[in-house]
């Protein structure tokens, strides 16, 4: 949690004796304890309270797949581009690209789908106004 490890925590602890002293040490022990309890009693409050609004599908979500943490941007960019689609499906992507996505897209994959006449070609937008 947070890094800490018992090492770190009784070092924590012995710089706290060393600071507050054997007077206030079990006074604020006590409030550390209170302000743990307090928090632990919202976040499960917090709880409850969703899965009262959300009724029965609380249960039933997964929530390893929400993790954010198991979200890595490369490897969803590289799924999405070693993603397989149809032939039918890719050549008629690539008859409405844009020359400039065209490009993008490699001149063996054109290649195969025939000569563009400029009709074909549709430009981007553009406006003369953009700064």
């Amino acid at each position: 949690m947070f890094g800490l490890t018992f090492e770190k925590i009784l070092i924590i602890g012995i710089i706290a004796v060393f600071l507050l002293g054997p007077d206030k040490l079990p006074l604020y022990a006590a409030q550390l304890g209170r302000l743990v309890r307090q928090l632990r009693d919202m976040a499960n409050g917090a709880k409850d309270r969703i899965r009262d609004e959300m009724g029965p599908e609380f249960d039933e979500l997964d929530w390893k797949k929400l993790d954010p943490r198991q979200y890595d941007p490369r490897r969803i960019i590289r799924e999405a581009l070693t993603e397989e689609t149809p032939l039918k499906e890719q050549s008629a992507t690539l008859s409405r690209a844009s020359p400039a996505a065209a490009s993008l897209l490699g001149t063996a994959a054109l290649s195969s789908l025939g000569p563009r006449t400029p009709s074909s070609v549709t430009r981007a937008p553009f406006d003369t106004e953009a700064t």
